[in-house]
Formats: structure tokens, C-alpha cells, sequence
């Protein structure tokens, strides 16, 4: 079917706008988090992918790092396998680490990887365990609320990030392919570890040097007390919201993990609604973007 003259300078507006960004932004690095109702609804699943491979031609480097929670919990539940939540983290007995380990390295990982093939990319799946990618220790946590001179929870196998190594994601995203991470990791004694994935993409982002972390979430973006969308934030910005308490729940531990970042050289950090078919085309390669924005100055740029 043919395009309308109207429709034809749409599209032509479109390539325009995102030609400088291109430009811009050919040869960077961009880590994106993949979580959330982007993952589950199938129209989501493959604007997320074309997305992916789109960067990939025009010659930005993706790497993604992606979740799995509510999978993991449904396979816990068919298991009958008890879960249990510390401050939104899964405690994570050996049993569990077991079906973590499955759903994340297996299920999840292959089926983002396959979901990029089919849409003509070249996706490579690993985890954080190949060639020692990611180093963890046990995360000790006292949780929210409690005394700070209280007791730690042990919550199992439930890991933090103690390092990076860049070898083999440098020799993937500089050739053909695109990396796919499942965020487990192992200590020195070979232990595997559940990693929270914003942690580990927050981690990557900043060894890598990468010009953006891009993490998908299920609402508009960073919200003031009104429920109104910021963005073009700067750094202490964000540290004063998070001071006045103005962040809280689930938030609050995207934005501190895109504050790290920032703070080890990222340029810019997005909590993008991804929700929104294209989030990541959208917010990369257009002057409004579809979330929060956050760099070192405060100001609204690709």
C-alpha cells in the first residue's frame, strides 16, 4: 500500500530527526535493561527487538541485560518452592538459585536471543558465570526500617557485583553480534549468585564506558509529588529528590543505580516507560524521549 504525501513527510520528519542522533552516537556503547511488561506483551517483545537491531545497523553498540522475576516465579510456584521478599530482593535458598539459574540462563536469555535473530540481528546469549564475566560476593543487607546497629539478613544466594570483566564483552559488541546477559554472577570459590539485573546493567554501563544506560521500566518515568513526569535532570537534582524522600519504592533503586553510573562516567542515564512500543527507538533517536533523563548538567538531550 502506498503512502499518502502526508504520511510520506512523516516518515521523512521521523528520519530526519534521528539522523543527527546517529550520527552522534555511532560507534557508543548503549546498555539497556530489558525487564517488565516489555518483556511478557508480544507486540512489546518485538518493538524491543527491532529496536535492538535497528542500533545495531546504523553502528551503536548494544549490549543488553535483562531480568526474568516473574518467570522465575512461575516456575517456583509450579515447583512449589516458596518465595519469599527482603526490600523487593528474592531470598534465595540453594533450590531456588537452582530455578533462577534455569529460567534466567536458560529460558529467558535464549528466548530474547532468538526473539533478535528473527528480526534479522545477531544475539549472542551468555551469563554473568561465562568467562567469569561477573564477579559477586554475598550482598548483606539490613533491611529498610531496622536498626542500624541491628543484625544483617542473610538472604542466601542473593549476590552483589564486585567486578566486571570486559574481555569478552569488549571481542562481542565490537564484532557482528550483540551481547544478551542473564545477571548471575560467581565468587572466587565458583558459588553462583542472584544479581539484581539494574545493578548489573548500572555495573557494566560504567566499566564499559558506555554512553547510555537505558532501563525499562513499567511506569512514565522518575515522578514528582504531583505524578508529573521529570526529566533533563542533573545529578544533584536527583540527590536532593532522593534526599526529601520525593523517590521512594522501587524507584528509588533504579535512580541510585543510574546515579553510579553517571557519577563513573556514563554520560546519560533513561528510566523509560516500556510500555510504550519503540520506548527505546524513541527515547535514543528523538528530542522528547518517553521518560527520565538524568546526566551530570541537567538537560534535555538524546
Amino acid at each position: 500500500m502506498s503512502l499518502t504525501v502526508r504520511q510520506a513527510r512523516n516518515v521523512a520528519m521521523v528520519l530526519t530527526e534521528a539522523l543527527p542522533y546517529i550520527q552522534r552516537f555511532a560507534g557508543r556503547t548503549v546498555v539497556v535493561k530489558y525487564g517488565g511488561n516489555a518483556m511478557v506483551d508480544e507486540t512489546l517483545k518485538q518493538g524491543f527487538a527491532r529496536d535492538i537491531v535497528l542500533m545495531k545497523l546504523v553502528g551503536i553498540n548494544p549490549v543488553v541485560v535483562h531480568g526474568g522475576g516473574p518467570q522465575i516465579g512461575e516456575l517456583l510456584e509450579k515447583l512449589e518452592i516458596e518465595s519469599s521478599f527482603i526490600d523487593g530482593l528474592r531470598v534465595t535458598d540453594s533450590r531456588t538459585m537452582d530455578v533462577v539459574e534455569m529460567v534466567l540462563g536458560g529460558l529467558v536469555n535464549k528466548e530474547i536471543v532468538n526473539l533478535l535473530n528473527k528480526n534479522q540481528g545477531k544475539a549472542v546469549g551468555i551469563t554473568g558465570k561465562d568467562g567469569n564475566l561477573i564477579r559477586a560476593k554475598k550482598l548483606k543487607l539490613r533491611p529498610k526500617g531496622s536498626n542500624p546497629d541491628g543484625d544483617l539478613v542473610d538472604m542466601g544466594q542473593v549476590g552483589e557485583v564486585v567486578d566486571i570483566n570486559t574481555e569478552v564483552l569488549e571481542i562481542i559488541k565490537n564484532s557482528n553480534f550483540i551481547p544478551v546477559i542473564a545477571p548471575i554472577g560467581t565468587d572466587e570459590n565458583g558459588a553462583s549468585y542472584n544479581i539484581n539485573a539494574d545493578s548489573v546493567a548500572g555495573e557494566i554501563a560504567r566499566v564499559l564506558g558506555a554512553e547510555k544506560l537505558v532501563l525499562l521500566t513499567n511506569v512514565a518515568g522518575v515522578l514528582n509529588s504531583d505524578g508529573e513526569v521529570l526529566t533533563g535532570l542533573s545529578v544533584e537534582q536527583v540527590d536532593r529528590l532522593v534526599a526529601d524522600n520525593t523517590l521512594q519504592g522501587g524507584m528509588l533503586p533504579k535512580v541510585k543505580c543510574a546515579l553510579k553510573a553517571i557519577k563513573g562516567g556514563v554520560s546519560s542515564a533513561h528510566i523509560i516507560d516500556g510500555r510504550v512500543e519503540h520506548a527505546v527507538l524513541l527515547e535514543i533517536f528523538t528530542d522528547v524521549g518517553v521518560g527520565t533523563l538524568i546526566t551530570r548538567e541537567g538537560f534535555r538531550t538524546a
